[in-house]
């Protein structure tokens, strides 16, 4: 058995950019940056930022588009897929990218005046063929098995 699976929890790096499909889907792109911070080996604290592309389809992508903006705390879940296409100057060209099957806004919504959302989050409804809602619970590092 094999398992796609991808997790951040970030803030979007700019506002949702949703199109339609031809067919007449919708779909949103959105950019989530995730930090790391360590300790090096002489004891000085680093960070770095990684940047996800994601991509939302249908339901997920027009409530992206309504609900999101740049800044925003947001937990995503979904695969990871990698494209490729060829450029116009003939160069084969690739994107890696997490199609989210769920997201959940982290902060209150917009017309709130910042802060965290009352319930610790607004999960978005369920649709057909989209996200199932996930409850939110503390996890502890030595709760995990491996």
């Amino acid at each position: 058995m094999d398992l796609n699976r991808a997790t951040i929890l970030g803030r979007l790096t700019r506002d949702p950019e949703v199109r339609t499909t031809p067919s007449g889907q919708s779909v949103a792109t959105l950019a989530v940056a995730t930090n790391r911070v360590w300790t090096d080996q002489t004891g000085v604290r680093q960070e770095r930022s990684e940047f996800h592309n994601c991509v939302l389809w249908g339901r997920l992508a027009e409530i992206a588009g309504q609900y999101l903006a740049k800044g925003r705390r947001l937990y995503v879940e979904g695969r990871i897929e990698t494209r490729d296409w060829t450029g116009q100057d003939g160069v084969k060209r690739y994107r890696t990218e997490i199609v989210a099957e769920n997201i959940i806004m982290l902060d209150g919504p917009r017309s709130a005046p910042g802060g965290e959302a009352q319930a610790g989050g607004a999960s978005v409804p369920p649709t057909p063929n989209a996200p199932r809602e996930v409850v939110e619970e503390e996890i502890k590092v030595e709760d995990i098995p491996f």
